[in-house]
């Protein structure tokens, strides 16, 4: 099985490529950064991707898409630059792949952004999405993309809706954000009330998700939760964080909300399920290994 991952450089597509290789996938790669050393690897221009070159070269069976912009705050102030990168490229690939690669499954990966504020938990597929940021409708948008390729010329498609991702180089949200203020700050202040809750799934869980997906999703144009299921409060974090730390240091929540966040999630992830998936890694054991590794940064 051929499979090309779009957006390998990032912190999902860069563990999922060392994943797949491990399981001895022929894996291709593809970014807008230069690697001289990795073999079957594609530099895409940043400002212009062209995928109808790389479609029509590679050819590959499965095609995760894990590009993209993944900032909730960045897509207030860049709302044309984050529909660009997560919505408008979506289009594009599938094209090439209408184009040149017809029989090629594809695997787009959403956020559990699309439904906002759910008014119950756990969050079923089944939801009406309700966005409360442009990364959220855009996400969105990127869904009915792959669905409409899906019911119009019948590719292969599926959107993984990814919950709260976490894990060894991740240098931005919740969990970088404490070690970074653990670290360097007296008094560690964070945003919301700490009751706001989560469904956490560390990064090497994750990627077998992605590879469930790839052998038993209907790839029907359906969308898929990706999380453990489990619900953890902010504050419950921010104790993980303390006891690791061994710091007695006061954690302080200001009670206002960052536009753009939600505030409360947990994940329904019956089908998910269904095609095998366990979590391996609790939320405790995954803080535990990430601040190890934050340590070494």
């Amino acid at each position: 099985m051929k499979l090309l991952i779009i957006g390998s450089k990032g912190f999902i597509g860069s563990h999922l490529a060392d994943f797949l290789l491990s399981k001895n996938y022929n894996v291709y790669e593809c970014d807008v950064a230069v690697d001289y050393l990795k073999t079957n690897y594609i530099t895409i221009d940043a400002t212009n991707s062209d995928f109808h070159a790389i479609f029509s070269a590679v050819k590959p069976d499965v095609c995760i898409n894990c590009s993209g912009a993944a900032s909730v705050p960045d897509s207030l102030i860049h709302p044309l630059r984050d529909y660009i990168l997560n919505t408008q490229n979506v289009f594009k690939m599938l094209d090439a792949i209408r184009i040149h690669q017809p029989a090629c499954k594809f695997i787009n990966l959403s956020s559990a952004a699309i439904y906002g504020n759910p008014a119950a938990l756990p969050v079923k597929e089944s939801f009406i999405p309700a966005p409360i940021s442009p990364y959220g409708w855009h996400k969105m948008q990127a869904e009915m993309i792959c669905k409409e390729f899906y019911d119009y010329y019948q590719i292969s498609t599926c959107s993984l809706r990814i919950f709260s991702a976490y894990g060894a180089g991740l240098t931005k949200q919740l969990l970088w954000d404490l070690h970074k203020k653990f670290t360097t700050n007296a008094v560690v202040e964070l945003f919301g009330t700490g009751n706001e809750t989560r469904d956490f799934i560390n990064i090497h869980d994750l990627v077998n998700a992605i590879d469930c997906c790839i052998h038993n999703a209907r790839f029907e144009g359906e969308f898929i939760n990706v999380g453990n299921g489990v619900e953890i409060s902010i504050k419950q974090i921010a104790d993980y964080f303390k006891t690791h730390y061994q710091l007695r240091k006061e954690v302080v929540f200001n009670g206002h909300t960052k536009p753009g966040d939600p505030l409360y999630w947990r994940a329904d992830i019956s089908l998910l399920t269904a095609m095998g998936y366990k979590y391996a890694i609790d939320i405790e054991t995954g803080i535990k290994q990430y601040i190890s590794w934050a340590k070494t940064v």
